[in-house]
Parts: structure tokens; sequence; C-alpha cells
């Protein structure tokens, strides 16, 4: 007997905050608030690591293509998420969901692939300085980090195009403030196993080897900072390395903690877990781009005065 026709989806509806109307516009403030720290913040350092030629060297240069990454992570969705808490109809077309899945998940894989090519960085900075400038040369970090972007752009084209594929002939509601790529494959009405082994693959090269190879790294950064004889030594180059070291705890500590949570099998606090889920999601894609200006604008001198020089020279200007 043959299953009676259905059309196929042409749009999605977001639900976001839709169950819980009294929070959006608090949470429409909070995260247009965020968003344009995030904005400005990344963007004074993408200005200084330019303008200023002191920071023309491989960190700094990760360290740019870094904020770059988070501008266009966060822009990728958080339009959308505040266009969400406005409109009392929550749609987005399947070839917009298609393009916003692809650039959230192409900046995150990106970013952490080139959190793994910051920590080569510093490991051949500390255990091999006089070697730095040979290894770390313009022909070498360049091509590094263009890498990054071929390969987490690369991930994502494979990865939606497998989703995009799948036919989607039903429930057209998605549960979340975005075009989150599981509750989007949720709604397919075909086997996904392809799609799961193929995310499980990228998930293991994307998240397990980066986190290997960071993990690798400062275990041979450690032990030589703490061959350096003199404490002020050892501080000085611990420093050098200590705000990649928070912005890496940050980014995989909140990934951790948004997928290893114990989910409740208490049916009655169903609902308020799922509110928690999306929040905790959503507040993750703006944590890390949001303290990453910070943590090296306070923990990097050279950073603080190329801003100051950088401040100065607007306000002479003026």
């Amino acid at each position: 007997m043959e299953a009676p026709n259905q059309s196929a989806v042409t749009e999605f509806v977001l639900l976001g905050l839709s169950a819980h109307p009294k929070l959006e516009k608090t949470f429409f403030v909070l995260i247009l608030l965020m968003y344009l720290v995030i904005l400005l913040g990344n963007g004074v350092l993408i200005l200084v690591t330019v303008s200023d030629s002191h920071l023309h060297t491989p960190m700094y240069f990760f360290l740019g293509n870094l904020s770059i990454l988070d501008i266009c992570y966060t822009t990728s969705s958080v339009p959308l998420v505040l266009d969400g808490f406005l409109t009392p109809r929550k749609t987005i077309s399947f070839s917009g969901c298609a393009v916003q899945m692809f650039l959230s998940f192409a900046m995150g894989a990106t970013e952490c692939v080139l959190l793994g090519m910051m920590a080569f960085d510093r490991y051949v900075a500390i255990c091999n300085p006089l070697r730095y400038p040979v290894v770390m040369s313009k022909a070498a970090y360049v091509p590094m980090a263009a890498g990054s972007w071929l390969a987490g752009g690369t991930n994502s084209l494979v990865q939606i195009s497998l989703a995009v594929q799948l036919p989607f002939c039903g429930d057209n509601v998605i549960n979340h403030f975005i075009c989150e790529i599981l509750a989007v494959l949720k709604l397919a009405c075909a086997d996904i196993s392809i799609n799961v082994v193929s995310m499980g693959v990228a998930n293991v090269i994307f998240l397990g080897v980066p986190v290997l190879f960071i993990f690798v790294s400062y275990i041979f950064i450690i032990t030589t900072i703490l061959k350096i004889p003199s404490g002020e030594g050892r501080r000085k180059a611990f420093s050098t390395c200590s705000a990649h070291l928070a912005v890496v705890i940050i980014f995989y500590g909140t990934i951790l903690f948004m997928y290893g949570k114990p989910k409740s099998k208490d049916p009655l606090g169903a609902d308020k877990q799922d509110l928690s889920d999306k929040l905790i999601s959503l507040f993750y894609g703006l944590l890390t781009p949001l303290l990453n200006p910070i943590i090296y604008s306070l923990r990097n001198k050279d950073v603080k005065m190329a801003v100051r020089n950088l401040v100065a020279q607007k306000c002479f200007t003026q």
C-alpha cells in the first residue's frame, strides 16, 4: 500500500522562546548587547593586528584570524536569533537554513583547527625559540591559517550537502533559535545513519585531534617552562601562552558542559531542561567570541599598547 503524497518542506519554523514570550524582550536586549561587544572587541583586535607593525608576527596573525572567525560565527546566527525575538511567527527558508548551517558549521570547525595551529606556534616559540623564525616564517603560518579555513569549509560543505539531500516532507518545526544541524536532521523523513556517521568522523577529526594535539603541545611547553631556572623567566614564558590556554579551556570546556551533562529523566522537568538546553547552546555560541578579545587584551602587553597607540592616533587626528 503506497504512502500518501506529502509536500516537500520549503521553510522551517523556529520555536525559539515562543513558549516563553515574557523572556523574549529581556533576551533580545541581552543578546544584542553581547553581539555589539563581540563586534567591537574583535573588530578592534583585527584593526590593531593589521595596523601595528609590532604585531605582524605569527601569533597575532592567528589572533586576527580568530577574531574574524568569531565575528563571522556570531553574525551567521545572532541576527536570526534577534529577529526571532521580535517576530510572532519565526520562519526561515530551506535555502536560508542551509546557508546558516554551513556558515556556523564552517566557522566552528575552522576555530578548532586554528586553536591547534596556535598551540603549535606557542610550542615552537617556547620549546625551540632559536628555530622559531625559520619554522614559523610567513611562508609557513599563512598556509597554516588558510588550511584551517579550507578544512573547516570543506567539512561543513560535506555535512550540509548530506543534510540538504534528505527528504523533509513532514514536520517543519525546529525546536531551536537557529537551524542547528542536529535539530534539522530529526525532521528528515528518511534514514540519517550516514549523516550521523559522517558527523561522528568529523567530530573525531575536528574536535578530538586538535584537543589531543593541544594537550601534547602543552605537556612539552609546561615541561620546558619548569626547566627554566629563574621564577621571572618561568612567569615570562608562561605569560606568552596563558591567553591561548585560557581560550582553549573556555572553548572546549563549554562544549563538554553542553554535550556532556546528563539528560533529565523526569517528564515534568523536560520542558525546563529543553529551555535550558537551548539557552546554553545559544550562550555557548556567544561566550568564546565575547571573551577572546577580553582575554587577549588583559593578558597581553603588546595588544594593550597597540590599542593605546591606536586610540592616541585617532584622538590626535581629530
